[in-house]
């Protein structure tokens, strides 16, 4: 890769609370929308406008149904929306490994982690 092709990261899911759902819903057949919602630490409009957004990339499925009386919603990534995260995270290594790389080519001393501050 060089500076004049850089990796291909996905708007779709670029924004850190869509990777975060996207992410958090990679790691399970499906999630209730509460369970979604309170992992995420959002509201339940900003998860259903980012529901939609997903859904309509094609990215997630949405699945309604009742758990006793009470209405429930399921999410769950599509295989679209899976290879979807899968190239948008090696798009982000490579684009964190490019950087290194070019770091170590600036004849500047590169830190040492070990003698970093700590924060915290």
């Amino acid at each position: 890769m060089n500076e004049s092709n850089p990796p291909a990261l996905d708007a779709t899911i670029h924004h850190p609370t869509r990777l975060t759902m996207t992410a958090f819903l990679a790691g399970c057949a499906e999630a209730e929308f509460a369970t979604v919602r309170d992992y995420c630490a959002i509201s339940d409009a900003s998860v259903s406008r980012i529901v939609t957004a997903l859904e309509q990339a094609g990215y997630l499925h949405v699945r309604k149904g009742y758990l006793g009386r009470r209405p429930r919603t399921w999410l769950s990534l599509t295989q679209e929306g899976r290879a979807a995260l899968d190239r948008h995270l090696a798009a982000l290594q490579a684009l964190a490994a490019t950087a290194r790389q070019a770091g170590t080519h600036t004849g500047q001393p590169q830190p040492d982690p070990s003698t970093a501050p700590r924060q915290g």
